[in-house]
């Protein structure tokens, strides 16, 4: 900037000036000033200009990962709830910063909020942790968290009705003869918690006996499916429908009983859970609850700025939709 002022004979708060459009500077100055910058390639650095002014529009995106496992941004959850908030962030006029921490260490989550990199932050799951979040909002952070609604919950929640998912999914394979119905999932996930309630809800509902014998541990990794597998035939126990909490879940699990001989939806019906791209090519194409990532992304960023703005807001559950498709049979 000073080589600017210099090479224009004027100030360098004249140059600032002329570089961000004020009209407290003549056109022909404005002009010669920009010509100038452009032919010493100079730009202005953003993030530095919003420190200055005390101006920052940067949103961080934090997605905890388990240090033992390391799920993948790659997954599929992960990329369409990502594309979801970029698509609203960007339609807001706000930046994402984009950070992995690990789960049991969510404390650090609000890093970037106090080294002044972001002005909120979005929390894409909730983990173990739950106190640990309420501190960082007792602190005063304003944070919004991708997840289920829990008891003496402090921070705001956005997430979908995991109750209602589980109950839809279970009945769906009720409804279609099923009458042993296995479960995968990490029931110590508030998520997975809510869709296995509502699993024993719709089995209460139709008169079938809970199994704890089919109810089997599972992450959410690649090989999540087949560690449940080899876990549930350990347990020589029948069954003839399968949910899983994770489309993944059920397409790693379904691979697996194909390799045994046993044919879905025939010997065994499958749904799963998110409905990701790939679901619907799927063989078979895979029955699983939507989850709403069109409008997910809007009602994270909508709820964070209105706590930045000191409003009032709420937790919030949006809608489930069961999907069905060849996996688990036709009804």
């Amino acid at each position: 900037m000073a080589d600017i002022a210099r090479l224009a004979g004027v100030s360098t708060s004249t140059v600032s000036r002329a570089l961000s459009g004020s009209k407290l500077v003549n056109e022909e100055t404005r002009q010669r000033v920009a010509d100038l910058a452009r032919s010493l390639n100079y730009t202005i650095n953003i993030g530095a200009q919003n420190l200055r002014l005390k101006q920052n529009r940067t949103i961080a995106v934090v997605v905890p990962y388990d240090a033992a496992t390391r799920q993948h941004l790659s997954d599929p959850f992960f990329l369409s709830m990502l594309g979801s908030l970029a698509d609203a962030l960007t339609d807001r006029g706000f930046d994402m910063l984009l950070s992995r921490v690990d789960s049991e260490q969510l404390d650090s989550v609000s890093q970037p909020f106090d080294t002044g990199r972001a002005i909120g932050v979005i929390l894409i799951g909730q983990w173990r942790h739950h106190d640990q979040l309420n501190k960082i909002t007792a602190r005063g952070v304003p944070i919004v968290v991708w997840g289920a609604q829990l008891e003496r919950q402090m921070y705001v929640t956005i997430g979908s009705d995991n109750v209602a998912g589980g109950f839809l999914a279970t009945e769906h394979l009720i409804n279609n003869g099923r009458k042993k119905i296995a479960f995968f999932g990490d029931v110590q996930l508030p998520e997975v918690a809510s869709r296995h309630e509502g699993y024993r809800k719709a089995l209460a509902a139709h008169q079938i006996p809970y199994d704890e014998q089919l109810v089997v541990p599972a992450s959410f990794l690649e090989n999540g499916g087949r560690i449940a597998m080899a876990e549930l035939a350990s347990r020589k126990v029948n069954y003839d429908g399968l949910f899983c909490c994770s489309d993944l879940l059920a397409m790693s699990a379904i691979n697996i009983m194909r390799a045994d001989k046993k044919r879905v939806p025939e010997d065994v019906a499958v749904v799963g859970y998110d409905d990701i791209e790939l679901a619907r090519y799927f063989h078979p194409p895979l029955t699983t609850v939507r989850q709403p990532m069109q409008v997910a992304g809007l009602a994270l960023v909508d709820a964070l700025l209105n706590l930045i703005d000191q409003k009032p807001e709420a937790p919030h559950l949006l809608p489930t939709e069961l999907i069905c498709r060849s996996s688990s049979g036709n009804k």
